[in-house]
């Protein structure tokens, strides 16, 4: 840092301001020593500044299951947004959310010195055991949780699944079938929620809810219970994308293309869903958004605001319409 105010022409103190990201610096001087601090390749001693300062500048993540598509695009998003305001970030993966599995993931993050710890929780069992964790460290929760056991970022999960059946039943569909996810997960209870509120309020009769463990397979599977049946399917909700992708494989293997005679729509906007044959109709979900606010509510906790337990920040997701979905045929 002398070095760089030397080159600069200004204090230490400066210096020191700069990298704190002070306002009460002014923009000519600002200018002098980012442009000493690149031409010396300054790099700030991160063990220093925790000696000082009493923190790592590392945030804990405690996820689960990574491989699928939603929590592994939530630990990207927090990634993301804790790079772009400087701290590092330790992961911990758990198999099995227990209580005790999750007490170990936060010893060992402790063990690491992380400032903070943000867990993703889409479980309803990982979202129990977190309780015990609850105000022990700076705490977040992001993605799905219990309300009121941590500040809590989610994308509203019911809202989207109003969506992708509102939109169905707008097209003219008499009702539509739902392939839900799996009924210990928040997203896919709340999904369901969306699917029936939307029914009840347009008059529309629920079909019999069918239930997939999120692959393509198990979407797969249930067209065929859809397709075989004496009830004929229009229109169908499938909770994520790859269950979309499973039951239009199944219609594929039998002759027919979505939208006719049956519409699809997914949810998620997996980065292959505009290369289905046809591409999905489906619900957005912003992860980044999701990371940044994350991060965000954890910088104002370790900066001793008072964030209330009870917060809960929602996101509202977005309907993307593509050619998986169109009115029913005519009879």
């Amino acid at each position: 840092m002398t070095d760089v105010a030397r080159l600069a022409g200004v204090s230490v103190m400066t210096v020191s301001r700069v990298l704190n990201g002070s306002q009460n610096v002014a923009a000519s001087t600002r200018t002098r020593v980012e442009a000493a601090l690149s031409r010396l390749s300054y790099q700030p001693n991160m063990m220093a500044r925790g000696l000082v300062s009493g923190r790592s500048g590392t945030i804990g993540v405690i996820t689960f299951d990574t491989v699928l598509y939603g929590p592994g695009s939530a630990l990207l998003g927090i990634e993301r947004a804790a790079r772009k305001r400087g701290y590092g970030v330790s992961i911990v993966t758990l198999s099995n959310p227990t209580r005790q599995a999750m007490a170990d993931a936060l010893d060992s993050l402790t063990q690491r010195s992380a400032d903070g710890v943000i867990t993703i929780t889409p479980q309803i069992a990982s979202a129990n055991a977190l309780e015990q964790l609850a105000g022990s460290v700076p705490l977040v929760s992001v993605e799905a949780g219990h309300p009121g056991v941590a500040p809590l970022v989610r994308v509203h999960q019911r809202s989207g699944g109003r969506m992708a059946t509102e939109h169905l039943l707008d097209l003219g569909h008499e009702t539509v079938w739902h392939i839900a996810g799996p009924d210990d997960w928040f997203e896919g209870r709340e999904r369901v929620e969306g699917w029936r509120e939307a029914l009840s309020e347009r008059g529309a009769p629920a079909p019999r809810l069918l239930r997939g463990d999120w692959s393509a397979a198990s979407g797969y599977a249930a067209a065929q219970s859809i397709l075989d049946g004496t009830a004929e399917a229009t229109a169908v909700f499938a909770g994520n994308d790859q269950m979309a992708l499973g039951f239009m494989h199944a219609m594929f293997e039998r002759g027919m293309t979505a939208p006719h005679p049956i519409s699809v729509v997914g949810f998620d906007d997996i980065p292959e869903s505009g290369f289905f044959s046809p591409a999905l109709t489906t619900v957005r979900q912003d992860f980044d958004e999701l990371g940044r606010r994350g991060v965000e509510l954890l910088a104002s906790m370790l900066a001793g605001e008072d964030v209330p337990r009870d917060l809960v920040a929602n996101i509202v997701p977005e309907l993307v319409v593509r050619a998986s979905s169109a009115r029913p045929t005519p009879a």
